[in-house]
């Protein structure tokens, strides 16, 4: 008897909850109470106290599966996203919804998609199975999306996409006031020429640029039709387009201020700055947008840039997830928008005089 009680206090195998309340000198249930959140008030401190010393010194955790199964919950949140692999800021929300569920002894299961809406609807599917307590669907780009099957079976939130049906709860970034605060930091140097390169037609593009005439307007400036160039998100884009708006022009009447859709499209006007021997920020001030990662902050010079809040992102729908788990209660289909921050570096400077 004596080896089978020793196999059982030093670990041989997993502890179980019985070795941690043979180990302290209380019941089972005592040490159930501590571990499932009812030792208030039917233990005293004390006793509490020995039981978690008792199960420090075994290496003892509760079962998730067995608390699970009590609460009917699986204590996991499923994230299904269309491009982890391949976007640089997907690492952003997925530690901050894995940290947020973390604090709240949730797992993330994460499953990427590659954008194939059938692989979307498996991936969905494969989660209930698993009976996750809820779900976070994420876009690595702001755009309407469709809702995958399923995904109103559970409690689901939307990261940094819109639902077609307006269905679910979403958190996306506040485009439009980004693009004020970019709008901003050029008119607060005192720039009153400024132009915006880059972007498409897409809802990210739409709003930075509405932001950016908002700010503009309120100081009762006008950006001239031709110093709004879309050319697309990458760095080619940005090249051509401030190639065409200063290329050729006297200094006096060629912008001071470039806003750029994105860090990317900012590095293709910076050398375009410096092909055409135009000092930034002395002469030209550049404003990014993302903060992309191993790049913002390694451009010449370094990029001041409106940063994208993915990490703040996933904490916000992670969090409603819990929330509505906890309350069992749907969210209203919202769209919370979350606040840009400035990352200020070297590219913006004081309007040249002239």
């Amino acid at each position: 008897m004596g080896g089978t009680e020793e196999k059982q206090t030093t670990g041989a195998g997993r502890p179980t909850s019985r070795d941690v309340a043979r180990l302290a000198g209380v019941s089972h249930t005592a040490v159930s109470f501590v571990f499932n959140g009812r030792a208030e008030g039917n233990l005293s401190p004390a006793t509490q106290e020995r039981i978690r010393r008792a199960a420090a010194e075994l290496g003892y955790r509760p079962d998730p599966v067995a608390r699970g199964l009590r609460r009917r919950r699986t204590a996991v949140i499923g994230l299904v996203t269309d491009e982890i692999a391949s976007s640089p800021f997907a690492g952003r929300l997925l530690r901050g919804a894995m940290e947020t569920a973390w604090g709240s002894e949730h797992l993330v299961l994460t499953i990427d998609s590659g954008g194939d809406p059938a692989k979307e609807d498996a991936a969905v599917a494969e989660l209930l199975d698993r009976r996750v307590d809820g779900i976070i669907y994420a876009a690595m780009s702001l755009r309407r999306v469709r809702v995958p099957e399923g995904l109103h079976r559970t409690h689901s939130v939307l990261a940094n996409c819109l639902p077609e049906d307006d269905s679910l709860p979403s958190v996306i970034p506040a485009e439009r006031a980004g693009g004020r605060t970019a709008a901003r930091l050029l008119l607060d140097e005192g720039h009153r020429r400024v132009a915006m390169v880059g972007g498409q037609d897409d809802i990210a593009s739409v709003d930075r640029l509405r932001g950016f005439r908002d700010a503009l307007r309120a100081e009762g400036i006008t950006v001239p039709k031709e110093w709004v160039v879309r050319s697309g998100g990458e760095i080619s884009g940005g090249y051509e387009g401030a190639m065409g708006i200063l290329d050729g022009m006297p200094a006096d009447r060629r912008p001071t201020g470039i806003f750029c859709y994105n860090d990317r499209v900012a590095a293709g006007v910076l050398h375009a700055a410096t092909r055409l021997g135009i000092a930034v920020p002395g002469e030209l001030s550049v404003v990014g947008y993302d903060d992309q990662e191993h790049m913002a902050e390694f451009l010449t010079p370094p990029l001041t840039s409106v940063a994208l809040p993915h990490r703040a992102m996933g904490e916000a729908a992670a969090r409603l997830v819990l929330d509505s788990i906890d309350t069992g209660r749907t969210p209203p289909a919202t769209v919370r928008r979350l606040a840009c921050p400035v990352i200020s570096r070297a590219s913006v400077g004081p309007a040249p005089s002239r």
